[in-house]
């Protein structure tokens, strides 16, 4: 069933009007036509079931005959800080992070990050990013589009994570707190709400004293395992920890 992000003041009386291009995608991309079901999300964790009343040359009536909590969004929420990667691989990570459960990404510059776009360029990217967000969302049957925040500093980064109960850096010298073992605590708790902020590296990971930084603020450091993966795999690889263990 298709699916289209809507706001909730867009609802009324049980109805709804698309316009616009939503309107011209669902006649004429989808050709749907009148008596089809479209499923309509509020962006605040909450599907609604629309059928389609009457089809106009702007405009699609529906009429609304269900409302659910969202399933496919996680209770928890899953923070990305993501250090920027060369080229286009932040887009990947991007569709990925959304597809698999990321609540909201924060990419950051770190000592080891070759791209540093500059104030333009990386408004520009991150207007991108937030679009294969919403793409990704949609493709995947989100409760809310995972937003992506402006670029941060580090040290920026870090006070941002640190306002979070749960928080963790992955880091690939870390040899004495593995993933598992440092989520294990999490696996029977009540995760309704629950804010879970992690930090990956660009290429080359990072340095012994941002490790160390992020030690004194709270930050748990941890090891994903044997292999060192590359910066597009680590945070897919986290979320599916994250989702395996906590999602019920």
């Amino acid at each position: 069933m298709p699916r289209i992000y809507i706001s909730k003041n867009e609802i009324s009386e049980k109805k709804a009007v698309l316009e616009g291009e939503r309107a011209n995608h669902i006649s004429r991309s989808l050709r749907m036509r009148v008596g089809d079901e479209i499923t309509l999300c509020d962006k605040e964790r909450t599907d609604y079931t629309g059928v389609i009343e009457k089809i106009t040359s702007d405009k699609v009536y529906l009429d609304i005959i269900e409302e659910k909590r969202s399933e496919g969004e996680p209770t928890y929420r899953a923070r990305l800080f993501m250090a920027l990667p060369k080229s286009d691989k932040m887009e990947l990570i991007v569709q990925k992070a959304v597809e698999t459960g990321a609540y909201e990404i924060i990419p950051f510059i770190s000592e080891r990050c070759i791209s540093r776009p500059d104030e333009s360029s990386g408004r520009k990217k991150v207007e991108r990013w937030n679009k294969i967000a919403e793409s990704a969302a949609e493709q995947c049957g989100r409760g809310i589009i995972p937003a992506v925040h402006g670029i941060v500093s580090y040290k920026r980064a870090l006070e941002m994570a640190a306002e979070d109960k749960e928080s963790f850096i992955c880091y690939e010298k870390e040899k004495e707190l593995g993933v598992f073992e440092a989520l294990a605590p999490l696996r029977d708790c009540d995760c309704e709400g629950l804010s879970i902020s992690f930090f990956v590296g660009a290429e080359g990971g990072f340095s012994e004293e941002e490790a160390n930084a992020a030690r004194e603020s709270g930050i748990k450091s941890v090891s994903l395992g044997k292999r060192i993966l590359r910066c597009e795999t680590a945070p897919m690889f986290m979320l599916s920890v994250l989702s395996a263990m906590l999602e019920k």
